[in-house]
């Protein structure tokens, strides 16, 4: 029987997917420092809303040839993804927690019915930022094991569909997790020409652990951060638990819009950046790195911080007074200071690594503001096209606990334009949208 939740959202069913034909019947996959550093952190939840105007969308349409379609091609997928199917665990005898597979093991996929307004939901304007909530799966986690993905399949009659992910932050970042979702459009979309389609080379996974070094010993380091983070007590016996954080939880007053930077847009904002530095202090021999990702970041960052009036400092690998950000050549200075933690790479990403969780953790105990960006303008998530076209709008709910902001290359793929989604308070967003455009006057 079909289960009525918010929005008018019907669940019609609940399965699993198991990987095509496999072999493997057990099969397990350490986890590197780059994943135990996100053990706690909150699953990332991607939306890829799908429109469908050349034909009516009906739910025989959809059970007859969508779904079918996107269950084989999926289980297909799982096959070169197979740690996607296991589970994160983290056994009493292992020091560090590790990715399991058993024979069996598969991703949970929800279908669901919905009568909201697609174009609404997929649209830039304001909404609420939980309205997209029931289109989004939930992923199973527990003190023992936790699911790696969960996918959810929206129908939207004579409208549209929407694929929602939620994956875990510890075996999926932004890149992999895109690159999973092309790998299965591909499949789904090759179906029509070949029964089981190959990955191309540049969809094809690799697990070689031994390509990573770490000879500093991070991953341990990191693991043992998170056991004496938790230690044992009566309110958290299993100090080995897998549950994430304490984030906010999101709230009614929440709205979520997305904004556009376009190129002439970032052209602008680099040749304003280069200008205040040269008057205020002039570049010196400071190599600067003012890529389209430096500077939308630096961007946003000024338009959020005056928009939440913060007068504490925020923190993004490095701490800044928020009246910094009011100043003049506030985009200039946080720009820079991106610029002078990508610089700060070139040494080696372990260099001072070993402190990162300790100052993350003291940051998140003093309650300072968080800066930070969710996905890339050079993830090409648009182009996820399981065979009806690619997306018409992909969100990141997930932003709303972190207080991240989400970056995307724009939908038109050439324009070399970014998208950005935003979540505040509605007078806050009013704020965000009046310092957006004024900025770029």
């Amino acid at each position: 029987m079909a289960e009525t939740i918010d929005s008018g959202v019907k669940i019609l069913e609940v399965t699993k997917i198991t990987p095509f034909t496999n072999a493997i019947s057990e099969f397990s996959l350490p986890l590197t420092y780059f994943d135990t550093y996100w053990l706690k952190f909150p699953p990332v939840e991607r939306l890829f809303f799908y429109e469908i105007t050349d034909q009516q969308l009906t739910i025989d349409l959809f059970n007859s040839v969508i779904l079918p379609k996107l269950n084989h091609s999926l289980s297909l997928t799982l096959l070169p993804y197979l740690p996607l199917a296991g589970n994160l665990m983290w056994p009493e005898d292992a020091p560090e927690p590790a990715i399991y597979y058993f024979e069996n093991d598969g991703v949970s996929v929800t279908f669901a019915e919905s009568n909201a307004d697609f174009n609404i939901l997929s649209g830039n304007g304001i909404r609420g930022a939980l309205d997209l909530h029931p289109l989004t799966p939930q992923l199973s986690i527990s003190d023992d094991k936790a699911a790696v993905i969960a996918i959810q399949v929206t129908l939207f009659p004579n409208q549209g569909f929407c694929i929602g992910i939620s994956t875990h932050h510890a075996v999926l970042d932004g890149k992999s997790s895109t690159m999973f979702m092309k790998s299965w459009a591909y499949v789904c979309k090759q179906l029509a020409n070949e029964e089981s389609p190959d990955l191309l080379p540049e969809f094809t996974p690799c697990f070689d652990r031994s390509l990573i070094k770490d000879p500093e010993g991070l991953n341990v380091v990191y693991a043992n951060h998170w056991l004496q983070t938790f230690p044992d007590s009566d309110s958290s016996p299993n100090r080995r638990s897998l549950k994430i954080l304490p984030f906010p939880k999101p709230n009614s007053n929440l709205v979520r819009a997305t904004f556009e930077l376009t190129r002439e847009g970032i052209k602008k904002l680099r040749n304003k950046v280069l200008s205040l530095i040269d008057k205020n202090e002039g570049r010196q021999a400071k190599e600067l790195h003012l890529s389209t990702y430096v500077l939308t970041s630096a961007y946003v960052y000024v338009c959020l911080v005056k928009a939440k009036a913060e007068e504490s400092n925020t923190g993004h690998g490095t701490e800044v007074k928020a009246s910094d950000f009011m100043e003049e050549n506030g985009v200039a200075l946080v720009a820079e200071k991106l610029s002078d933690l990508i610089n700060g790479l070139k040494g080696g990403v372990i260099e001072g690594s070993e402190d990162k969780i300790k100052t993350l953790m003291r940051a998140f105990n003093l309650g300072l503001t968080f800066l930070s960006v969710a996905g890339s303008n050079r993830f090409d998530v648009y182009w996820s096209d399981f065979g009806w076209g690619k997306p018409k709008k992909v969100e990141i709910v997930s932003i709303e606990r972190t207080g991240a902001f989400s970056m995307a290359e724009s939908r038109d793929g050439g324009g070399g334009g970014v998208e950005i989604g935003i979540v505040l308070q509605k007078p806050q967003m009013e704020v965000f949208a009046a310092s957006f455009v004024d900025g770029l006057k």
